[in-house]
């Protein structure tokens, strides 16, 4: 059965022409699900038209199953569970200028970063646009959502045609309204879908998966370093600079004796000179499966003042929702491992 969520309005006043209801009905059904409503609740709409399309379309989205409270700064962690049984995870971070989601775009993870606990089981099945723009809307009951990072479970340019799709659907007039240059966007590096991205007509921030100064060291954590160097990855976000107007974010993981030395800095530097582009530097998150070490503070600092001093804009991450499992995929396996070892409980 098709997500409700999925469908535009111009694609739901073709399914209500076609029932022979008005035009009008297109952006009732619209307004209705982007506030999350199920059919049973449209109010204004027919009842036996409420009943054909809730026999028709899944109009249950996506659930919220379980939250976890961060005690140390609030941040909410979401284990949504989809209609056909699958979970996924989403994180609501809370800052002083309003509320950041961070949502998911796969069920798992292909790219099979060293660092990520959402790709130890692999790609299970890409989302749809609704079932994307669904982790919003659930979210968006307990109050406001002001910018989406697409940086959950997945690559979302791995899942290239739903991704474009949300994002259209993102700032559909009558829906959630949300601006792109309220949307990050986060990838591993596929180049040509990057480049297809800049032309989209989309300018979301593009935040690039860096985590090294070099390819030698980014295809030891990186597998589709294999595939796409770092001078074509460079080269795309140029690009993509260059069409969008939208300065572009490096996510440089700091691990403990591989990429994170003064010297790494420097060569890091280098790379990036002349290009408008933040890097953001980010503590690792401890993934008991992996045998990496995130750096210690100290070293992260000696990092950023090494980049600073070579005139590149930096800063370290805020970390988050440590006591909750923030990191991607952490939640998830936790939960599938305790459901099968005990069924019902976390």
């Amino acid at each position: 059965m098709t997500n409700a969520l999925d469908l535009s309005v111009a694609q739901w006043e073709a399914v209500l022409k076609a029932a022979g209801e008005p035009a009008f009905r297109a952006r009732q059904v619209f307004a209705w699900l982007h506030k999350g409503a199920r059919f049973s609740q449209m109010a204004n709409l027919p009842k036996a038209l409420r009943e054909r399309l809730a026999a028709q379309y899944d109009d249950a989205g996506v659930v919220i199953e379980k939250r976890f409270v961060s005690e140390l700064d609030g941040t909410v962690k979401y284990l949504y569970r989809l209609c056909d049984g699958n979970f996924i995870e989403g994180v609501r971070m809370r800052y002083h200028y309003g509320d950041t989601l961070c949502v998911s775009t796969q069920v798992g993870c292909r790219m099979g970063c060293r660092f990520c606990a959402s790709t130890l089981e692999g790609l299970a099945r890409n989302l749809t646009a609704g079932e994307i723009l669904g982790q919003l809307v659930a979210a968006q009951a307990e109050g406001k959502i002001n910018n989406i990072v697409l940086m959950g479970s997945g690559e979302p340019l791995d899942n290239y045609d739903n991704t474009v799709r949300f994002l259209h659907l993102l700032r559909e007039k009558g829906g959630v309204e949300m601006s792109m240059r309220s949307v990050s966007l986060s990838t591993c590096g596929l180049v040509p879908q990057l480049r297809a991205l800049a032309g989209e007509g989309l300018p979301v921030t593009l935040s690039v998966s860096l985590h090294a100064p070099n390819d030698a060291i980014r295809r030891q954590v990186m597998p589709v370093a294999d595939a796409y160097g770092m001078d074509a990855l460079l080269d795309a976000c140029r690009y993509y600079l260059e069409k969008t107007g939208r300065r572009v974010i490096f996510e440089y993981a700091l691990i403990e004796g591989l990429n994170s030395a003064p010297a790494h800095a420097q060569e890091l530097a280098a790379r990036l000179r002349g290009m408008q582009c933040h890097v953001n530097l980010i503590p690792l998150n401890p993934v008991p499966e992996r045998q990496l070490r995130g750096a210690t503070r100290r070293t992260a600092e000696a990092f950023l003042q090494e980049l600073t001093r070579l005139h590149i804009s930096a800063t370290i991450r805020r970390e988050m929702g440590r006591d909750i499992s923030g990191a991607c995929g952490q939640l998830r396996r936790r939960y599938l491992r305790r459901e099968t070892e005990t069924p019902g409980g976390l």
